[in-house]
């Protein structure tokens, strides 16, 4: 097996862009959310066209509070983290899970009603398009490149044998 070959500065700003991007993007929503005191995620849930008794569980009087709270906790933490490059790995990680939630409350399978879009989808929305850019960034991490992780990075102190 070859070893990997560094990415260009050109391929690594863009890495950088798609992660600062996709973070602003969590942010945005989380903050949106947080802000808006009658938001929440009950009527998305009770919709649900696949996995229906999962996501009416989650949307039951019982889980709501619980399931708002823990969604905009999780669009903050992860927009934050991918803005300022700190934690990318977990944030790419509960990202992709969040959207993939999202993905199969409503998914665009044949013989399922999509709901309200702004859009036509079939099988590819743009919950699963955002999941699989958080998989680039998480497999690609830039933020010892650009990101607060470059100050906790411990560096190999290279010494020369004689």
């Amino acid at each position: 097996m070859s070893q990997p070959q560094p990415l260009s500065s050109a391929q690594t700003t863009a890495l950088v862009l798609l992660r600062l991007l996709v973070g602003w993007h969590f942010l945005y929503e989380g903050v949106i959310k947080l802000y808006t005191p009658s938001w929440t995620a009950k009527g998305y849930l009770l919709s649900a066209t696949y996995m229906e008794s999962l996501f009416h569980w989650l949307g039951s009087e019982s889980m709501i509070s619980i399931v708002d709270t823990l969604n905009i906790a999780t669009l903050l933490f992860v927009g934050a983290a991918l803005i300022l490059g700190f934690r990318t790995k977990l944030a790419s990680i509960l990202g992709i899970g969040l959207l993939l939630l999202y993905f199969f409350a409503h998914p665009p399978f044949p013989g399922h009603p999509q709901g309200a879009t702004e859009g036509s989808y079939w099988i590819v929305n743009k919950n699963l398009i955002e999941a699989v850019a958080l998989l680039v960034v998480y497999l690609f991490p830039t933020s010892l490149t650009f990101g607060l992780e470059r100050l906790f990075h411990k560096k190999e102190i290279q010494t020369q044998s004689h």
